[in-house]
């Protein structure tokens, strides 16, 4: 097969990679601001809940997860599993897997402001809303970027776990052409296309930090 062709294949497959992608950070990075301020609840039930639904996310594999995701509707509720199955159980896994790991970047980072900044705002007649978005959010932002950085590099080279339930990524595409292949080009040519866009993604990071330079701690 010409290289011109696994190329285009992979291409193919990285654009599933791609998809999973930018939906779990549309769905993980803001309910992963909800599971935070859960979290910080001062509801103790609510607080024990959403500690239980982090421990689980974070002490599972996330493999395990999209096939709990993927075949409980069928042997749970008795409903029928449709081609499109595969697809939506990853994205929801990869959306409640990531979210519980920015929650904890996201509390992290809230709870390293200290509280005097609070008081100040308050004294200075700014509701709990506007502190949190105007004083809070922007501190809060520049000292986690760096943790949330490493979480996205994660996430572009976990979306290959898609392949387990049949999601056809770049990475089950790769597999497939080595085993008919009989090379390890298209293995080297998926490699390329994660460090590519690994690397823009750093870049892009690296802008951003720059850009929050001006919050100093």
């Amino acid at each position: 097969m010409p290289i011109e062709t696994m190329f285009q294949m992979l291409l193919e497959g990285f654009l599933v990679s791609l998809q999973i992608f930018g939906f779990t950070l549309v769905g993980a990075v803001p309910l992963g601001v909800l599971v935070a301020l859960l979290r910080m609840s001062r509801l103790a039930p609510v607080r024990l809940i959403t500690r239980v639904y982090i421990s689980v996310m974070r002490g599972t594999p996330l493999m395990l997860q999209m096939f709990a995701i993927y075949f409980a509707p069928y042997y749970v509720f008795g409903i029928q599993l449709t081609p499109d199955s595969k697809w939506y159980a990853t994205i929801v896994a990869f959306i409640v897997n990531y979210a519980a790991y920015f929650a904890e970047i996201y509390r992290s980072g809230i709870q390293s402001i200290p509280r005097g900044q609070y008081e100040a705002a308050e004294v200075l007649g700014y509701t709990r809303v506007q502190t949190f978005f105007v004083i809070i959010l922007p501190q809060v932002v520049k000292r986690i970027l760096p943790a949330m950085g490493n979480e996205v590099i994660t996430l572009v080279k976990d979306t290959s776990l898609a392949f387990s339930i049949g999601v056809a990524e770049m990475f089950s595409t790769a597999k497939a052409l080595v085993a008919s292949q009989v090379s390890m080009v298209p293995f080297a040519i998926a490699a390329a296309f994660y460090w590519v866009f690994n690397f823009l993604v750093e870049i892009i990071l690296s802008a951003l930090e720059k850009r929050l330079a001006y919050y100093h701690d």
